[in-house]
Order: C-alpha cells, then sequence, then structure tokens
C-alpha cells in the first residue's frame, strides 16, 4: 500500500504495517486489532483462523515473525522487521506522512519500500521493482 501511496499503479489488495514494539504501542495495536476481528488468514478457512491478539501475544512474537491477517477492514500484513530493514525506527528515519481518509498516517518512503522488496526477492517484487524504481527517478 506505500507504494500505491507514492503514486504506483500496482494492485495491492493488503496493507503491510510495521508496529513500534514498545509496550504501549502494542497495547494500541492489540486493541485496534481486537477490534478488527482480526484472525490469522489460511488457506481454506475464508474467515482466518481466531488468536490471541494480546500485547503480551505480539510481545511474544520473534522478530522475524509475520502475521497474516483478515479483519472486517481488510487483509492485513504485520511484520515486526520487515526483510531488508532493521524495523520501525529504520522506516521512521525516511516516512513520509500522508493524510489518508483524514487520518496522518506514516508511510514508509518509496526508497524504503524499494529496499525491502529487493531484499524479500519475490516474483511479485521482482515485477514491481522496475516501475517503482522509474517511480523515484520521475519524483528526483
Amino acid at each position: 500500500m506505500a507504494a500505491v501511496l507514492h503514486g504506483d499503479v500496482g494492485v495491492t489488495l493488503d496493507v503491510d504495517i510495521t508496529p513500534a514494539s514498545d509496550e504501549a504501542n502494542l497495547d494500541r495495536l492489540a486493541r485496534a486489532l481486537h477490534s478488527l476481528h482480526a484472525r490469522i488468514r489460511a488457506e481454506g478457512v475464508p474467515d482466518g483462523l481466531p488468536f490471541d491478539c494480546s500485547r503480551e501475544f505480539l510481545h511474544n512474537l520473534g522478530p522475524d515473525a509475520v502475521l497474516n491477517l483478515t479483519t472486517r477492514a481488510g487483509d492485513l500484513d504485520l511484520a515486526f522487521v520487515p526483510v531488508g530493514t532493521k524495523g520501525f525506527d529504520d522506516l521512521r528515519r525516511d516516512a513520509v506522512a500522508i493524510e489518508v481518509s483524514g487520518t496522518r498516517v506514516l508511510v514508509a518512503s518509496l526508497a524504503d519500500v524499494i529496499r525491502s522488496k529487493g531484499a524479500a526477492d519475490r516474483e511479485k517484487d521482482r515485477q514491481a521493482l522496475p516501475r517503482l524504481r522509474r517511480l523515484a527517478e520521475r519524483r528526483r
């Protein structure tokens, strides 16, 4: 979604977030996930699988853990340390504030999106990278 908010024409069906891992933020995140009726996405389980979306659960996830969730607002992927990054503080350094439906949201910079997609090296990312690099060039 960050790439789209920066002007990419690619199609995305989910939102990826990298939360700060301090206890206060984990409390807020747990409450938000609960209010969104978050469930773990699983093939063959359209409504997803229930999980303990508590601060304690989130705190105990390893830094490499990724939660692929389904919510009443759509799909959400949560990664504390996305591939190619060092996590929230790393991404926050160059993040840009973008207003989305009246709410100010910090979004990873286009350069950081490109860095992460390059490190992930998935087929869909390899296809998107030339387009994202052209977008970055046009913005310079």
